[in-house]
């Protein structure tokens, strides 16, 4: 596919599965998010004692601020990730509750002015994901600039919902693998360029 052709293949794609994840209803969503929950806690103690970011959610995607809070009550340090400029990997800054925030790209809230931190593990949300372990996110290619740029790179775990998984996002050379995704139904591990339930 070259590659003007694969910008408009994503676009349309991204937009498919956005509009299918906005017509779950609330009731779906929250079981969605709790059994997802229970997946991480779970299956990643390790979260308890990390410094892990996560994404404020939009578009109905998996809301982790409920998990985020129970990690701060252990040992954990949660974190947001922030948009300096344009074309430039992002930065986490430390958020909890109490902390100031701003509307930044896409109407998404981010700390103005918390310490910054290096995540040792982040929970990326998913348009989209291949059975690869490629993420389908918004188009701007700010995780996988920041991944590749990392000099300590964090466990990334993917989070989506079944509806969103995909064959292929077709990826290019700048595309990251994600190191897990979890959805309502459990955990996949990527091992040997495919992911394996587990």
């Amino acid at each position: 596919m070259h590659l003007e052709e694969l910008k408009h293949w994503r676009k349309a794609e991204r937009k498919r599965l956005i509009s299918a994840r906005l017509a779950l209803s609330a009731t779906t969503l929250e079981r969605f998010r709790c059994l997802i929950d229970e997946h991480l806690e779970r299956e990643f103690p390790i979260l308890f004692t990390a410094h892990v970011a996560f994404c404020w959610p939009i578009n109905n995607e998996y809301d982790a601020r409920p998990l985020a809070q129970r990690l701060r009550e252990s040992d954990a340090v949660t974190a947001l990730p922030v948009v300096r400029q344009h074309g430039q990997p992002l930065i986490f800054r430390e958020w909890h509750p109490g902390i100031q925030l701003a509307s930044g790209a896409l109407g998404i809230p981010y700390p103005t002015d918390a310490r910054e931190i290096q995540p040792t593990a982040l929970l990326l949300p998913t348009n989209g994901w291949d059975n690869q372990g490629y993420r389908l996110g918004y188009g701007g290619g700010f995780f996988d600039r920041t991944l590749a740029k990392l000099t300590k790179r964090p466990m990334v775990i993917g989070i989506g919902y079944e509806l969103a998984r995909i064959d292929t996002i077709y990826p290019q050379s700048w595309d990251v693998p994600l190191d897990f995704v979890v959805t309502e139904r459990g955990v996949y591990r990527r091992r040997a360029n495919s992911l394996a339930f587990t």
